[in-house]
């Protein structure tokens, strides 16, 4: 990053970035944060990120998702979990647990309702995605998958800010509109130097039940383009599949084979 100056020349002091890290507590390890990110909602980020944590727990990893979507928050409900977080020490949450083994924080299991909408404005949002990374009990992390909500606003922000981010990948959907919004992701994550893991794309064709052609139900995917302009590989192609949208809505997402996610989670495991 270019160095600042006055205008008399003088050196303008830069924040640190390793200085804004929120610390984790004392009891907590995470070895790798890895975050699902797209520039626009209704893309599947929350599906890829239970997909991917399942993948990673398949491979005998200690996975945790932090679910940064304050305001839209389904992740537990893709897993089958209600009711509350419990807390040690006081003030220290803990992470509900899946089936497998996956630890997750939401804000709705904090919520006496999970249709109770959460409005409230960025820097409240800002802090409890720190509360959610310094006041939880993460014992022995080797991933962390966090789940953005939307857009490149403050709660991206303070991810990027405040978590150490090995990386992120980028979700995206074959409708040219939504290609050319992720472009805003890529440029922020470029800014704030956040590595780029590579690009997934969901909803990128139904398979005819009777004949086996792929539809391209959202038109002609964009997907290489824009990978090849940014130097970014496409890391998978999630079809449209109806079997596996009713397992997610029965919180079944644990039992659904993702065998198109395998060159994602290798790309994980280099960040």
């Amino acid at each position: 990053m270019a160095e600042k100056v006055d205008k008399n020349g003088r050196r303008i002091p830069q924040p640190n970035p390793a200085n804004m890290i929120a610390p984790l507590n004392e009891g907590s390890s995470v070895k790798k944060v890895i975050g699902i990110v797209s520039g626009k909602g209704g893309v599947g980020k929350s599906l890829v990120t239970s997909l991917m944590a399942c993948v990673m727990r398949r491979k005998n990893y200690n996975v945790g998702i932090l679910d940064a979507d304050i305001t839209g928050p389904s992740i537990p409900k893709s897993f089958g979990i209600t009711g509350y977080l419990q807390a040690v020490n006081g003030n220290i949450m803990v992470p509900r647990e899946t089936k497998t083994g996956i630890h997750i924080i939401s804000s709705n299991l904090v919520l006496d309702d999970p249709a109770e909408p959460v409005i409230w404005r960025g820097p409240i949002l800002a802090g409890v995605i720190k509360q959610f990374w310094s006041e939880t009990l993460w014992q022995d992390i080797d991933y962390m998958f966090v789940d953005m909500p939307p857009g490149t606003g403050d709660v991206p922000l303070t991810v990027f800010q405040s978590l150490p981010v090995n990386g992120i990948i980028i979700v995206t959907s074959p409708q040219d509109l939504v290609t050319m919004i992720v472009e805003k992701a890529v440029r922020m994550a470029e800014k704030m130097n956040i590595p780029i893991l590579g690009l997934v794309e969901n909803m990128s064709y139904l398979v005819c039940p009777n004949c086996g052609e792929k539809i391209s139900v959202f038109g002609e995917s964009h997907i290489e383009e824009i990978a090849s302009r940014y130097h970014l590989p496409v890391l998978a192609k999630i079809p449209i599949n109806a079997e596996v949208a009713g397992m997610v809505d029965a919180g079944r997402v644990e039992e659904v084979s993702a065998p198109f996610l395998d060159q994602a989670a290798q790309a994980v495991e280099k960040a």
